[in-house]
């Protein structure tokens, strides 16, 4: 699942009229670098949730994304769309987004926001084969802390357990990078208290589910340390393109 329907109020005025995942990063949308990696993979079918110009989203990619040309049928992605703002007026924040999914959704998924930018994450099938036999409910990628995060989210245990560390605990937090496995049962009961598929749009976040689970001893984590950018400003998305911000002196 591709998490695509925020606002991007930092990233105004450009996402007045284009939603954030279209934004252009080195020549393509931000959206099409995860949909790259996850066809290359080996992953076939992909759900993206929508809001704020959600229709825009479904006209650039469609219900196929081929990434290169001649691919054969069998590899392409097959997208759905999760029309929050449509059916809702609004998005339904992270977990809400997901059990309004969950009916499209395997036992075990991967989760990634349309808005970061990892070209080099290559959503690797043996990730996936460790954490359906381990106890996990997810397991996070975490990331060095950025500078405009430095105090960062989870910390990480030696046996590659993700820690919420209370105020004050001198352990190191490093910064969760929105990409993670997930398992279906994570939003349901006792985690979660949103009915299946989410008839009522209730907007609910994913982080209290997961410091459940990291409660609990269920939520395996390591540490990425390749290219990875939140682009959460335009100045960010600037430099990511090699651009100067800002007026000119």
């Amino acid at each position: 699942m591709l998490l695509a329907a925020g606002r991007g109020e930092r990233m105004r005025p450009l996402t007045d009229t284009c939603p954030k995942p279209l934004l252009q990063v080195r020549g393509r949308p931000l959206l099409h670098w995860h949909l790259r990696a996850l066809a290359t993979a080996g992953v076939r079918k992909a759900v993206i949730n929508t809001a704020w110009q959600g229709d825009a989203i479904g006209r650039v990619f469609g219900d196929v994304f081929a990434p290169f040309p001649l691919m054969d049928k069998r590899q392409k992605l097959s997208i759905s769309y999760s029309n929050e703002g449509r059916d809702f007026g609004r998005a339904l924040e992270t977990a809400g987004g997901i059990v309004r999914a969950l009916p499209r959704l395997s036992e075990v998924f991967w989760l990634a926001a349309g808005d970061v930018f990892a070209p080099d994450f290559d959503y690797p099938a043996q990730a996936v084969e460790r954490f359906m036999h381990s106890h996990a409910l997810a397991h996070l990628w975490l990331v060095p802390n950025p500078e405009h995060h430095r105090e960062g989210d989870f910390g990480l245990s030696a046996d590659g357990r993700a820690l919420d560390l209370p105020p004050g605990h001198p352990g190191p937090r490093h910064t969760y990078s929105t990409i993670a496995l997930l398992r279906a049962q994570l939003f349901m009961p006792p985690w979660c208290g949103l009915a299946c598929g989410n008839p009522e749009g209730r907007a609910a976040p994913l982080a209290p589910l997961l410091r459940a689970a990291m409660a609990a001893g269920r939520v395996s984590a390591e540490l990425y340390r390749g290219l990875w950018v939140d682009v959460g400003t335009p100045a960010r998305l600037a430099q990511l393109n090699g651009q100067p911000f800002g007026p000119a002196p």
